[in-house]
Parts: C-alpha cells; sequence; structure tokens
C-alpha cells in the first residue's frame, strides 16, 4: 500500500514549513506565485491528496482538454507547435485527463467558425497552441465561455491567461552574444508584426542594437514570412541585403535554417563569412547541417504551466491569472565565429 503523502513531506522537500505549504494549496496569500506555483507542482508530483473538505480538488478531477492549433502551424517542417501539441497531450494524461485536438482552417477562423469540439460539448476546456485570430478567439469567448488558456502567444487584452516564452529578452541576449563575439553589422530576419513572439524578439534586437551605439537599419530587417498568415515563404522572401552584415538574428531555428540556405547559394559559408544565430532550439531534422547557436526555450515548462492552470481554471481552483512569462537559455551550437 502506497504511504500517504503529508504537507510536512511537501516542506521537507521543498523547504518551507507545513503552515506555507497548507497556505498554497488552500490558495492563501503570504508567499510569490512562483513559489505557489513551486509547491503545487511538487505535491502534483508526490501524488498528494488533501483532506475531503477540500473543494473542488483538481488533482482528483478528470477533465476533457481540447486542443487547438491554426493550420497555418501544421505544415511538413512547422514541428516546434506538433512538439508542443504532444507534450500537452502527455502531460494532460499524467493528470488523469484527455486532449482532443481540432486543427482550425484558414477559412473557418476568418468566417467566426466554433470548432466543433467546442460546438458539440466534447470538452471542458481550451489551449490554444500558437496565435489564432483575435477576433475568433474572442467569438469562442463570447459564445460559449468555455476556459481557455493561450500557449506561445498572447493578445495583451488584459483579461486572458497565457504562457508564453522571454522572447524580448531572449533575442537582446542573442545579439549581446553576437556583439561579444566581435560583431556590430548584425541584422534581423523575421516579419515584424507577423506575431507578437517576432515583434518582441525584433525589439530585443533593436534594444541591444541602439545599446551598442549603433543604428537600426531597415535595409537589415529581412522578412521571413507573410503577416497575414505567418506562413513561411522561402521562395518570396529572405532576400539578402546588398550591404552585406556579418551576422543575423533570426526570429526561430527554422527561419535560420532557411537563411543559412540562402546564404550557400549565394556562396557564403556558415559561419566562416557570414554568422547566424536563430530561436526556440528546436529544428526538424535534416533542415541544417550545422548546430545553430540558439536561444532554448523550455516547452515543456510552458505545456506543464498551460495545463495546470487550464485545470484549476476549469475546477474553480485558485491559478496564475494573466500573462505568465518563461525564462530560456542561450545554446552555443556551430553557427557563429568570433571575429577581430
Amino acid at each position: 500500500m502506497a504511504k500517504t503523502v503529508r504537507l510536512k513531506d511537501i516542506a521537507d522537500r521543498i523547504g518551507v514549513s507545513t503552515v506555507t505549504v497548507s497556505k498554497a494549496l488552500s490558495g492563501q496569500k503570504g508567499m510569490s506565485e512562483e513559489l505557489r506555483e513551486k509547491i503545487h507542482a511538487l505535491a502534483n508530483d508526490m501524488g498528494y491528496i488533501p483532506s475531503v473538505s477540500r473543494k473542488a480538488d483538481f488533482s482528483n478531477k478528470s477533465y476533457t482538454i481540447g486542443v487547438l492549433i491554426s493550420e497555418n502551424f501544421m505544415s511538413e517542417y512547422s514541428s516546434f507547435y506538433t512538439r508542443m501539441h504532444q507534450q500537452v497531450s502527455q502531460i494532460a494524461m499524467d493528470r488523469g485527463c484527455f486532449t482532443m485536438l481540432e486543427v482550425v482552417s484558414v477559412d473557418n477562423e476568418k468566417n467566426l467558425i466554433t470548432p466543433r469540439l467546442i460546438e458539440d460539448r466534447k470538452v471542458d476546456g481550451i489551449v490554444v497552441v500558437g496565435r489564432l485570430d483575435e477576433a475568433f478567439l474572442e467569438m469562442i469567448r463570447v459564445r460559449t465561455g468555455i476556459p481557455m488558456v493561450f500557449l506561445d502567444f498572447c493578445n495583451h487584452t488584459g483579461d486572458e491567461d497565457a504562457v508564453v516564452s522571454d522572447s524580448y529578452n531572449g533575442a537582446y541576449c542573442l545579439t549581446n552574444y553576437l556583439f561579444s563575439m566581435g560583431h556590430t553589422r548584425i541584422a534581423f530576419v523575421g516579419t515584424v508584426l507577423a506575431s507578437g513572439a517576432i515583434t518582441d524578439r525584433y525589439l530585443g534586437y533593436t534594444k541591444s542594437i541602439m545599446e551598442h551605439g549603433h543604428p537600426v537599419r531597415k535595409d537589415w530587417i529581412i522578412p521571413d514570412r507573410e503577416v497575414d498568415s505567418g506562413i513561411m515563404d522561402y521562395n518570396r522572401f529572405f532576400k539578402l541585403p546588398e550591404d552585406m552584415p556579418t551576422a543575423f538574428v533570426c526570429n526561430c531555428d527554422l527561419a535560420a535554417s532557411m537563411l543559412i540556405r540562402r546564404l550557400n547559394e549565394k556562396g557564403y559559408k556558415v559561419p566562416e563569412d557570414i554568422s547566424v544565430v536563430g530561436f526556440d532550439n528546436y529544428l526538424y531534422p535534416g533542415l541544417c547541417d550545422i548546430r545553430i547557436t540558439t536561444f532554448g526555450v523550455d516547452s515543456y515548462e510552458m505545456g506543464r504551466n498551460a495545463v495546470l492552470n487550464l485545470i484549476r481554471k476549469i475546477s474553480g481552483e485558485r491559478y496564475r491569472q494573466g500573462i505568465m512569462i518563461l525564462e530560456g537559455h542561450m545554446v552555443e551550437g556551430e553557427s557563429v565565429k568570433k571575429i577581430s
């Protein structure tokens, strides 16, 4: 027979008092949200079962969670969101829940058609993976009132719940890294305003450029996709400037791999002639011959927080409301050369 997990067991593992654990699990004030989330996560992992007097314990409830992804993000090489969906499904299953995926077509999104899994009342809540049109999401909220959490994007409406990576700081760190490697002529690859993440990464890039006393050159902002649909197009975009920089900051690893392909076509070698950095630390196997220096995004932790927040939101538990920004880390590869 499994040993019953006590509040003291959780407190000893995390290094706090039993009172603090009790307050965290009962939704009382008196600690940071970070510590509260840490205690909740550990309690779940240890299999803690609270007293029967506690209401709506989400760990004992089984829900069906819907996952919505735009068809624009389900192309052959957009494996980052495929991985996120797989992780969300696994995390939900570990908590005794099930997931149902619906890929939202461009036409249904444009015409504000309610997803079938919501229309048929098959799910208790929704995780939206990757950006969907704000009007489409507002339609779902107004018509159905179903609990939702956004993953890897936010609309900054003030009343949404979302989990995103630290795009701004990540791109800032990457650009600073290139300066530390001797580069001063640095361009950016990404269609600004195509998504909130790309725009934030552009702003992090510009902050570093300006702090180092350099102008932000328009000819060094290289579009990589359609601004409305967000679909990458190698043939239409990734146009190299006439006055070449020595390094490029790319908004994602897929864009970095396509840029490297373009550079190779034009006779440039990476990193011997040009240095390139990406973002996400995830790339479809076989798309690039070298390991790209990038900024690692903890997609599992993002998915875990999105699922746990949604379960608590469905069951009426206290949860981390608003936009949660998760930090990442630099991952050095082979795509950057130090220059004098």
